[in-house]
């Protein structure tokens, strides 16, 4: 199958849910008896922690569930008016390499920001999407978009966060991805009036140019 099945959740999808589902697809893939997927929700407020996390970055345990996850990286952040985008590709069918693949899920995301017109940028020791914010200094920055993937028989999920209009105070909880030199930023930080809806069109309409 080759038709890409592009699914919007409504209502913010539980953590446990989604992995599993995220299994179950991955597997039907795998098999050739279900499409590729894009899975476009939010999460209700909670921390993940991958496969690379230190457990000194969580600095509130108690703030917020915790989950730990097969992913990639180290602590992060998911909650309402976060747009999670859920990547499950058939890599082989795209090269088979794993870091063009993270690449262009950056690429891809930088892509959409620009239908913002906020430049996102990617740095060559910070996986992940940033902003430059000269109004907090000179050469600060801040992140907007997580990168987080595991592979399983070259076949993608998890994915990226992107931050739309998140609770940002929740940060405070954690080291975001082992970096406490930078900051997190999100669309409406940036004074961007966007809904997660108009961040799903230009994921959309950007998606080809990277992954087709």
């Amino acid at each position: 199958m080759t038709e890409i099945d592009w699914h919007t959740s409504d209502q913010p999808v539980a953590y446990e849910r989604a992995i599993a589902e995220m299994e179950n697809r991955v597997a039907a893939i795998r098999a050739g008896t279900a499409a590729e997927r894009i899975w476009l929700l939010e999460h209700p407020a909670l921390y993940t922690a991958g496969s690379s996390a230190d457990d000194r970055d969580l600095l509130a345990a108690d703030r917020l569930p915790v989950y730990q996850t097969g992913r990639g990286g180290q602590y992060t952040y998911h909650g309402p008016g976060q747009r999670v985008v859920y990547v499950m590709l058939d890599l082989k069918r795209r090269g088979g390499d794993l870091r063009a693949f993270v690449h262009g899920l950056e690429a891809w995301v930088i892509a959409a920001l620009d239908h913002f017109n906020v430049r996102g940028e990617c740095r060559a020791d910070r996986v992940g999407v940033w902003v430059a914010r000269p109004d907090l200094g000179p050469g600060a920055e801040a992140k907007i978009a997580a990168v987080g993937v595991r592979v399983r028989r070259w076949v993608s999920y998890h994915g990226v966060a992107i931050n739309v209009d998140p609770d940002l105070r929740h940060y405070d909880g954690i080291v975001p991805c082992g970096i406490a030199d930078y900051g997190v930023t999100s669309l409406m930080d940036l004074g961007v009036s966007a809904t997660l809806a108009d961040l799903d069109v230009a994921l959309r309409a950007t998606f080809n140019d990277h992954f087709e």
